[in-house]
């Protein structure tokens, strides 16, 4: 681990995990946004788009960067816990990713909790892959936290309609069961410097609003994903979510899917995103960037 990973594991730990456990959600999804435009920067001469990613009628509006190659496209569900982040917020480290892997990409501004509990951030995305899903090339399905989740989810989804299948799904720290009762929970909860778990949890139940917690649409964890693409998952092992990577990955794997289960040692939730700040960010971007040019 680097000297910059241990201040940073500090620095989070100190500020940013009491600021979640504490603040409302609309200072979190406030403060989230402001820290982004602060701390995470796009390459220089990067393009961004509004975009509106339309099937049937359904309307997601979206983010768009440039730089297709192929025709491929990623297909990216930000994190936030189901009630904030935004493709503003995690554009910036999606940019790198394009960068490297010489690909274009889409962020869909998915409908967030409580104003729109489960099931309308699957509906959306959805949507989004229905919009975009014969792509010259085909389409990689990406995100992290509950928006690695998310494109589990959604690719359960797919399966299960028999949809075109996409290249390929990536998750980073993916939130794959909303019950929160893996051991990691417990075990981590003192090592991890982010999230907390108690928030998590209550975060989870104002998505569900009532919703059965074992849903495959809201638990990738107990989805079907029989003949899907190939997966690769990441997760640091002192992170609360440790074991909603070790149990997807183990779950994918009986089913037949080709997986790559990425664990590393000590790192933050979602740890690429401080590309620029974080020796580690850019090394993982660029290990998963070799990945998707291998699909």
């Amino acid at each position: 681990m680097s000297l910059r990973a241990l201040l940073l594991n500090r620095w989070l730990k100190l500020t940013e995990k009491p600021h979640l456990k504490r603040a409302s959600l609309e200072q979190v999804r406030r403060s989230f946004e402001a820290k982004a435009r602060i701390l995470f920067h796009a390459p220089r001469g990067t393009a961004f788009e509004d975009r509106i990613l339309d099937h049937q009628g359904h309307m997601v509006p979206a983010t768009g960067i440039g730089g297709v190659s192929e025709g491929a496209l990623i297909l990216y569900f930000h994190g936030g816990g189901y009630g904030f982040g935004s493709p503003r917020t995690h554009r910036a480290m999606v940019a790198w990713l394009c960068r490297y892997a010489g690909l274009g990409a889409v962020l869909p501004r998915y409908r967030l909790a409580p104003e729109h509990p489960f099931p309308a951030a699957v509906e959306d995305a959805l949507t989004a892959y229905r919009s975009v899903m014969n792509t010259p090339g085909g389409v990689i399905l990406g995100g992290d936290s509950a928006g690695g989740g998310l494109a589990l989810a959604l690719l359960g989804e797919i399966t299960r309609l028999g949809l075109p299948q996409p290249r390929g799904c990536f998750c980073l720290s993916p939130l794959t069961d909303l019950s929160l009762s893996a051991q990691s929970v417990h075990d981590n909860r003192s090592a991890e410097v982010i999230l907390p778990a108690d928030r998590a949890a209550e975060m989870a139940l104002v998505y569900l609003d009532g919703a059965d917690k074992a849903d495959p649409r809201a638990s990738p964890l107990h989805a079907g994903f029989a003949g899907a693409c190939p997966v690769w998952i990441a997760v640091g092992d002192t992170e609360i979510l440790l074991d909603d990577t070790r149990r997807m990955a183990a779950q994918l794997k009986d089913q037949g899917v080709a997986v790559t289960c990425v664990i590393e040692h000590d790192l933050p939730h979602v740890w690429p995103i401080f590309r620029g700040l974080l020796p580690e960010a850019d090394r993982t971007l660029r290990q998963l960037a070799g990945w998707i040019r291998r699909l």
